[in-house]
């Protein structure tokens, strides 16, 4: 029992750190300003439309992308709260001040109007970050992110493959996020072509790290 304990506790611990690396990827990709993976062009979409509302002055992105990742844990509540994991509220909750702290805190770096050949690194790299720190918090194995939550809920419920759910739940964010003045780009066309052949690269290691570390700290794991 103490011992199931402690390895929830480490998988715990390292889908944050696992969200932390892959938030600070999506904050040089939006600070690149060439748009945005799918769930945040709907966040900003989201944001941009409320920001200017009496009462509303103080939103910030991360805000917003707690009150939405909030409202999908409401819906999973009331369709299937199996669904929902410790780690899986974490990445809701977690992910919005996350991207805040990283924006404060790298912000000077586009104080200034930076050209297509600063930002295109940048937001290549940010790619990279996401999809390296992506693949921590899958294989921690402690919950997932909204985007994949989303299109788990939906495969599972009407019996379609995740994969073809995966496409129609992004492209919807992205219409709509668009639609409500998120910011798609070409950012959002590289994130979705680099992302997911990094991350298949990335999650073999991935998965080696995460067993190294449970093996490390919890060596009776498996007795």
């Amino acid at each position: 029992m103490k011992q199931n304990i402690k390895e929830m506790i480490f998988r715990v611990v390292i889908l944050l750190v696992g969200l932390t690396i892959a938030h600070l990827g999506v904050t040089l990709f939006l600070l690149a300003d060439l748009g945005a993976d799918p769930f945040n062009v709907l966040v900003q979409g989201i944001f941009r439309t409320l920001s200017g509302a009496a009462g509303l002055e103080n939103l910030t992105h991360g805000y917003t992308h707690i009150a939405i990742c909030f409202l999908i844990i409401l819906v999973l509540l009331i369709v299937d709260r199996s669904y929902i994991k410790i780690g899986t509220i974490l990445c809701m909750v977690c992910g919005g001040p996350i991207i805040d702290f990283f924006t404060r805190l790298l912000s000077f770096l586009f104080t200034q109007e930076r050209t297509l050949w600063f930002k295109l690194p940048v937001l290549a790299l940010g790619c990279v970050i996401l999809a390296f720190g992506m693949t921590i918090v899958i294989k921690s194995d402690a919950g997932t992110g909204p985007n994949d939550l989303v299109a788990l809920v939906i495969s599972e419920k009407s019996h379609k493959k995740f994969g073809i759910v995966r496409i129609a739940v992004d492209v919807s964010f992205v219409a709509v996020g668009f639609l409500l003045g998120g910011a798609f780009g070409i950012g959002t066309i590289v994130c979705a072509c680099l992302v997911g052949p990094v991350a298949g690269f990335f999650l073999p290691q991935s998965e080696k790290i995460v067993e190294c570390i449970l093996h490390r700290f919890c060596k009776n794991m498996d007795e």
